[in-house]
This record gives C-alpha cells, structure tokens and sequence, in this order.
C-alpha cells in the first residue's frame, strides 16, 4: 500500500489499464498533474492477460474507425511509449465452415467494409494460397491485410516507463474504496482513509466500473466476461495470419518463438470480486478443438498454459467514454468490445476533451446508460 499523499493532483485517473493509463499519459503530456492509481499493478489486470489481437474482424462495425487508430499506435508503441511491446502488424483471416457461418461472415464482412475496414471475401483457394496451413475444408473466408498482435505482458513497462518520465504520480497496489466530493475537489479514499484529492477524476476501472461509478451516485450495469486463454509449447511455423472463425468463438496468432495463443471468449469460472478461478473444462476442449480444426498441424503441440481474463461489457456492447452528467470534472472510460486495439486510441480521445480540445471522432456519452439518476454529492 503506497502511503498517503497529500498534494492536491490536477486529476486522479483511477485504473491502470491500456485505456486509464494512456488517458493519464496524454494529460501529464498536456501540462497536467496526474495521479494514476490501481488496485493492482499497470496492465496487470485485463490489459496485461489479454490474447493481444489488434482485430478488425470481430471489432464492432461503429468501432472500426477506433479500432484502426489504435491499431496504429500499437505499432507504433517505440515512439511514443519509448519501449516496443511486441506489436506486430499480419494478416488476418475469418472463416466460415457451415452455411450458417457463411451467411455470418458475408454480413459481418459487408458492415465492416462500409465502416472503412479493408476486408474482402476470398474463395478457399484463395486463402489456401496466402496461408497454406489453414484446414481446406473451409467453404469461405474473409481477409483483412490490416490484423495483427501486441505481447500483452510487455504493454506495463512500456507504460511505467512513459508516465514515469511524465512526471505522472504512479500507485499501484493501492485499492481505492470510494470518492467524495469535497467542494469544488474530489476526495479519493482507501481503506485507511483519505488518500489524495484531485479537482477532476477519471474512472477507467474495466469490470469494476460498475462498483466505481457508484461512489459518484450513478448506477450502470456493467457485464464481465471470463475469458479463457491458452497457449502452446513452441511448433515449427504453421501460420503467419491472425485466424479466426465467422462465429467469434475462435482467436489464433502464433509468435516468433514459435508458441500459439488459442483464444475466442470461451468461458470460465470467475467475478470481479474474486477475478479468475478456474477453467470450465468442456469450454477449454471445445476451444482447442476448434482450434485444431482450423489449423490442423495444431495437432503436433501440447498445451503449456491456460489462465483467464476478465472483460467488460456494457448493455448495448459499446464503450463508455466521456463526462458524467452533473457533475463537473467527473470522467469515465471503458468497455470497448475488441477493446485492447482500440485502447490506446480511446485514451487519448478522452484526454483530449478534458484538456479542452476537440475530439476528431465522437466519444460515447455515459448517459445513455445511467439508470436511476440519483443527486449525485
């Protein structure tokens, strides 16, 4: 537990994450005194345990243009984060292996194209050409030249490094158990009492924002998510393509050393009280399977690890980025579907409308999911 601190911050950003981190950043950047506070450690909670795809196949077809900005800055981590995280830019492929699917892969292909993303249907034969590994038996698929992935662990050092030398105040480790509202200033408090007072906060604490939001009087349902995740010894070369399935149930990307991360939102056993406990093991079959079907020569490897994830979701699966209404210099940001490649984007959107510049793309108003308005202190 960081001791208490008892300098007035310009603003307190309370949650570590891509997202809370990356907002934190851009507004010490911008002249601000930052706090940046965490339960935890920088990107060690869903930001640092993530599968890391920067995706435009199963990001939200309203996301797309969020999704390609963030995208960008991921690869482009070395110079404004100081530090390469891993992001690699590749090709990706959605597969469709039933008609069902087809239908799926043609509609979601067609909306995401209208949003700007460069996806085309390509014949089996097609894709067979750019990524031989790929289970012939597909009946269609959709290729995007514009996928790729980050190393998620690697994402809070970089981190930690870029607010340090911003002069950012960092407190990890440090849960935060409420805010008041102390006149024209926000008092942030933990279990031992007060621990900071800041003339503006932001909220940016993914699955817990529910929890969050209702220290400020708001009430937002916010749903979680337990994803299971697992990755491979180290294989020879079998793919050098971002795979998934048209249904969503399918996430593959295999590293430089060699090691294949399986994902796709497969359940697991888990809260944000307790986070994740355990694996549900016909979900962990039913994700390697799908798997292995994709990619045959998956056959050849064995499981090294499993660990799961938490994810927010809002009511209508869209983010929740902008000021709370009522209440002056009150902030929240989160719950972006496909949100890790979007994230940094998202961050420097909000750090942009609370220094008083103009957003170039629209924020997503909290209010539309605020139930029960109360008179907020």
């Amino acid at each position: 537990m960081s001791e208490p601190h008892s300098q007035t911050y310009d603003i307190a950003v309370i949650g570590a994450g891509a997202m809370g981190a990356t907002a934190a950043l851009q507004l010490a950047r911008g002249g601000m005194r930052v706090a940046l506070i965490d339960r935890g450690e920088i990107c060690r909670e869903a930001s640092g345990v993530n599968a890391g795809t920067l995706t435009l196949h199963m990001t939200r077809a309203g996301l797309i243009p969020y999704a390609m900005k963030g995208r960008e800055l991921w690869l482009s981590a070395p110079d404004w984060l100081g530090m390469d995280v891993g992001a690699r830019s590749a090709p990706g492929f959605s597969l469709a292996f039933t008609e069902a699917e087809r239908e799926m892969l043609e509609k979601r292909a067609e909306a995401r194209s209208a949003m700007g993303a460069p996806i085309k249907l390509v014949t089996p034969a097609e894709a067979l050409a750019i990524e031989p590994g790929l289970n012939p038996s597909m009946i269609a698929a959709a290729y995007c030249e514009l996928d790729g992935h980050v190393t998620a662990y690697l994402t809070g050092r970089a981190y930690r490094k870029a607010l340090t030398a911003a002069n950012v105040t960092i407190l990890e480790n440090t849960p935060v158990d409420g805010i008041d509202r102390d006149g024209t200033h926000f008092a942030i408090r933990h279990k031992d009492g007060a621990l900071l007072s800041a003339r503006r906060v932001v909220l940016a604490g993914g699955v817990w924002l529910s929890t969050m939001l209702a220290w400020l009087g708001f009430d937002v349902a916010i749903k979680c998510l337990i994803n299971q995740l697992v990755v491979t010894e180290r294989m020879r070369p079998v793919m050098k393509s971002v795979v998934g399935i048209a249904n969503g149930l399918l996430s593959l990307k295999q590293f430089e050393n060699g090691s294949v991360l399986i994902g796709g939102g497969w359940q697991g056993i888990g809260d944000p009280v307790r986070g994740g406990v355990e694996t549900i093991p016909d979900n962990l079959i039913g994700n390697v399977q799908l798997a292995r079907h994709a990619i045959p020569a998956l056959a050849e490897t064995r499981i090294l690890r499993i660990w799961l994830g938490l994810e927010s979701e809002t009511a209508d699966a869209m983010p929740i980025i902008g000021s709370l209404p009522g209440l002056d210099g009150a902030y929240v940001i989160g719950c972006a579907h496909s949100g890790y490649t979007s994230a940094p984007y998202m961050g420097r959107l909000l750090a942009d409308h609370i220094l008083g510049l103009e957003p170039e793309m629209p924020l997503f108003d909290p209010a539309r999911l605020i139930r029960n308005l109360e008179e907020t202190h």
